[in-house]
């Protein structure tokens, strides 16, 4: 476990130090395609420094916000934050995560944060509404260990910062294609430079949306997975609620491509039954059937 907590420090700070990079890299053209001259390499430093720093700090934020969010209260979720108090106690962190809650009929659940110390646990009310005590208990210890192995920051670093670098891409694109139409004889350096940042910056936007996936190891779910079976001691209470999540039929509402992977299931409902069998090497879960075979399996 504190070898892959190792692990997940050294990916975060590789990733900002790339995000920094490509930002720096790509403002830096922009700003020459400006004739803004030596001043272009402190401009894009400094956006790109903000950004990472933003992305870090604020990230947690950024994606409560996408996932429309709202906090927990006792009054209205004494069973959770009943059973969150109660795996406190085994999971050995110090501070308690803060809840929220996703209005949407698909039982699903995710972490987030930059630390266990500023850490999320955020679910929707499908799950609190289809899941019974011991289902549910093993949901939240499943992310209570995404927090205490650190996936959670990187999570949410890689989330935030794939975002800024596609929409970049895509404003840069648009800068591209509205200069070409203003004056499609002007071969000039700044057209030259665009033309230039504007082929960067689409190739940037797949890979860098593959890195996501990439980064967001699927080993993470299973070591999650039996890290909660270690604080429940019940690997039947997840197996259970693996298994009412994956037959779920409704759509999550705020699902979409840059959070899907912090998921503790695919947002993402094909329909189709044998869809659980499938789980190629560029999705972002490992196949619900492959975790419930191996929770059988642990002893």
């Amino acid at each position: 476990m504190y070898s892959d907590i190792k692990k997940n420090k050294i990916k975060t700070a590789f990733i900002i130090s790339a995000f920094i990079l490509v930002i720096t890299l790509i403002v830096y053209y922009v700003c020459m395609a400006f004739d803004l001259g030596a001043v272009s390499i402190i401009i894009a430093l400094m956006i790109s420094i903000i950004s990472a720093w933003s992305s870090y700090y604020y990230s947690d934020k950024i994606i409560l916000s996408l996932n429309k969010a709202r906090p927990a209260t006792h009054e209205e979720n004494a069973k959770l934050v009943n059973i969150l108090d109660g795996l406190m106690v085994s999971s050995g962190l110090t501070v308690k995560p803060r809840l929220y809650i996703v209005e949407d009929a698909q039982p699903n659940a995710f972490a987030t944060g930059r630390n266990p110390q500023n850490s999320i646990i955020c679910v929707t009310t499908g799950l609190l509404e289809k899941l019974d005590y011991y289902e549910l208990e093993g949901v939240i210890a499943h992310e209570l260990s995404h927090i205490k192995n650190y996936d959670i920051c990187l999570s949410a670093i890689v989330t935030v910062m794939v975002g800024l670098v596609v929409m970049l891409s895509d404003l840069v694109s648009r800068m591209l294609f509205w200069s070409h139409g203003r004056d499609r004889d002007n071969d000039n350096k700044g057209n030259a430079i665009l033309m230039l940042i504007g082929l960067v910056a689409l190739i940037l936007s797949p890979i860098f949306g593959e890195l996501m996936r990439l980064a967001i190891s699927r080993r993470r779910e299973f070591l999650a997975d039996a890290s909660a079976v270690e604080l429940t001691r019940n690997p039947k209470g997840l197996i259970s609620a693996l298994q009412k999540l994956e037959e779920d039929s409704n759509q999550l509402k705020t699902a979409n491509n840059s959070t899907a992977h912090m998921y503790i299931v695919s947002p993402f409902k094909k329909g189709a039954k044998n869809k659980k069998k499938s789980s190629s090497v560029w999705s972002t879960h490992p196949s619900t059937e492959d975790r419930i075979e191996a929770l059988k399996n642990l002893k």
